[in-house]
């Protein structure tokens, strides 16, 4: 439990991080920004956090480890692979009728689930009329996704995951292995943009049919939240889809009216064409 004064320390750390070096945490959730912040100090044997905000208004070396601890880069290959089927089942089909595809992965951490969507586009016959966009505000992360190169015991877990989620190959053909890195095939590359983007304060991306952002907006506050659901509406396209992490939901935001549910638990959404809506609403054919 944090003491009034270390509640007045957190928004002064906040408030310096976002005037020195334009990031804004100020709107995450304080329970995991508190918990970052717990870690970073013990990590760097600091005291307490007035002397790490000091330490971030003169020491950037210091500013980017601690960039790093704020970042939420849990992730991996297939993650939860009953959403790849439903992914499969419900939405790629449906993509499949359009001339090209644009996929956005928003907070893309170190790149596994955009190699993991390259793969269901490429099975699909798809990947090559798709191009992915995958973003992170952390410029580290985006570095290491760019590589695709990941340490060979996680490729065991990812294989598993991929054998539950499609296991329509080998999921060996999808990289080279040397040494203890596994490296993901160039095919899968090429079709994928990987760049600096932030949520919390960027605007629209770009005309998407399908935006993949699991499991990042567990760690904002609802105004946040809102913001960003807003930022998908207007970079959807029409009946474009919206994918989050299994323990987040559009319910109890203020744009949940914008959606219809595709598959409830993998929490697949469906933008709602707000033309054909209105053209139905007035007695008219929406052709």
């Amino acid at each position: 439990m944090y003491t009034e004064n270390e509640n007045i320390e957190v928004n002064l750390l906040l408030e310096a991080i976002h005037q020195k070096y334009g990031y804004d945490f100020r709107d995450y959730s304080r329970a995991s920004i508190k918990r970052r912040i717990k870690h970073t100090l013990a990590m760097c044997g600091l005291s307490n956090i007035s002397e790490m905000s000091h330490k971030i208004l003169y020491d950037e070396h210091f500013f980017n480890t601690l960039l790093m601890n704020f970042s939420i880069n849990v992730t991996e290959m297939f993650r939860d692979p009953s959403f790849y089927q439903a992914l499969n089942a419900s939405v790629i089909t449906e993509l499949s009728e359009r001339s090209f595809i644009r996929i956005w992965h928003a907070g893309c951490a170190t790149g596994e689930e955009a190699y993991s969507m390259a793969i269901v586009l490429k099975e699909a016959g798809l990947y090559e009329r798709s191009r992915i966009y995958a973003t992170d505000f952390n410029e580290e992360v985006i570095r290491k996704a760019k590589e695709g190169i990941y340490p060979i015991d996680h490729i065991v877990k990812y294989g598993n995951n991929y054998a539950r989620a499609t296991g329509n190959n080998n999921f060996s053909n999808y990289f080279t292995s040397r040494y203890d890195y596994a490296i993901i095939d160039r095919s899968l590359r090429k079709n994928i943009i990987f760049s600096d983007y932030n949520l919390v304060t960027d605007h629209v991306f770009c005309e998407l049919d399908l935006i993949v952002c699991r499991n990042v907006l567990i760690y904002f506050n609802k105004k946040l939240q809102n913001r960003v659901i807003n930022l998908f509406i207007e970079s959807l396209t029409p009946n474009g889809y919206l994918c989050l992490g299994l323990q987040e939901s559009i319910k109890f935001t203020d744009f949940a009216n914008h959606f219809t549910e595709i598959a409830r638990r993998e929490k697949i959404y469906q933008k709602i064409d707000r033309s054909t809506a209105s053209s139905i609403t007035r007695g008219n054919s929406p052709l």
